[in-house]
């Protein structure tokens, strides 16, 4: 699998941007540890998911191409998906929860991406998805549960070891597993002592639980601020993955997360919505002893103004 994450970060050269890593010695005196910080929230889009989806739309054959595209997401992936096909000249359809920040929708939108809501606390939007995909002939571009997107996410990961060498600790964001998949592979490809560990939403801990039982578990619409992580499962092809590749999980608050979000603007001054800021709420929070290297990937930072608003308000 090593070798497919490296022929993604080929494809992706000139494409993707290479994102940044800054560092803060506040953050390291309360980690105790020195902390590199991955900046996917300065990638396209706002998100690492540019990453994932390029590398998939992009193989696509013409006639795949000339059909379209569909993805399901709550905003990142959204995003992705539509701004790729812009770039492409691929037309895109997107589900989006009617509930997604509105933020997303409208930048989904703004990248020639057709919008369509459901309801989540009635419809299932893979389902909605997958209907509307052989309606139409549509290929369909999962979120996280495909080879091609979750290499693809794992450049990111790539380009942090190639840029920081000999990292101790890597903390990575889930959602539904792609960006922690993809980077354990790419993280054991270049160092192989380095531990891998997710974090998530203690309310929204579904692959916690699952990588702690071995087994496939969901939460269904979780009430995490953390938006990108309200995904209810691992998929069937992360969660063997993130099984074989991650060493371990750890979760969070929603005060631990806001907090977090407060610490990267007021300190690096860096907007990060807060799915992304999970790995620096766990070493603010002490959800987990570090020393030495650590790496974060800040997985996004497509926040709406309301919800910065109230989180900075609150701190």
């Amino acid at each position: 699998m090593f070798d497919k994450v490296q022929a993604a970060a080929e494809r992706l050269q000139g494409q993707a941007r290479r994102t940044p890593v800054m560092t803060s010695r506040t953050l390291n005196t309360r980690a105790g540890a020195e902390v590199f910080l991955k900046c996917e929230n300065l990638q396209r889009v706002g998100a690492f998911k540019f990453r994932g989806a390029y590398n998939a739309i992009s193989q696509l054959s013409d006639e795949q191409k000339a059909c379209g595209v569909l993805a399901f997401s709550s905003g990142n992936h959204a995003q992705a998906v539509a701004y790729v096909g812009q770039l492409l000249g691929v037309k895109t359809t997107i589900v989006m929860p009617d509930n997604a920040p509105s933020t997303k929708r409208l930048a989904t939108q703004g990248y020639g991406g057709s919008v369509i809501l459901y309801d989540p606390q009635k419809e299932d939007r893979e389902v909605v998805a997958r209907t509307l995909a052989e309606e139409h002939g549509y290929t369909l571009i999962p979120p996280y549960d495909n080879v091609n997107v979750l290499v693809g996410q794992g450049t990111a990961a790539l380009e942090l070891h190639e840029d920081v060498a000999n990292l101790d600790v890597l903390l990575v964001p889930v959602g539904g597993g792609g960006l922690i998949s993809g980077s354990a592979i790419a993280t054991k490809g270049v160092n192989p002592s380095c531990k891998v560990i997710g974090v998530e939403p203690e309310v929204a801990n579904d692959a916690y639980l699952s990588f702690k039982t071995k087994e496939l578990l969901a939460i269904k619409n979780p009430p995490t601020i953390a938006d990108g992580t309200r995904t209810p499962s691992l998929g069937k092809i992360t969660f063997p993955l993130v099984l074989e590749y991650v060493d371990d999980f750890r979760t969070v608050s929603e005060d631990a997360i806001k907090e977090a979000v407060r610490f990267l603007f007021y300190h690096l001054k860096i907007v990060v919505e807060p799915s992304g800021a999970l790995g620096v709420a766990a070493l603010l929070s002490g959800a987990l002893s570090v020393s030495g290297r650590v790496g974060v990937i800040l997985s996004g930072g497509n926040i709406d103004a309301p919800t910065m608003t109230a989180i900075l308000s609150e701190g």
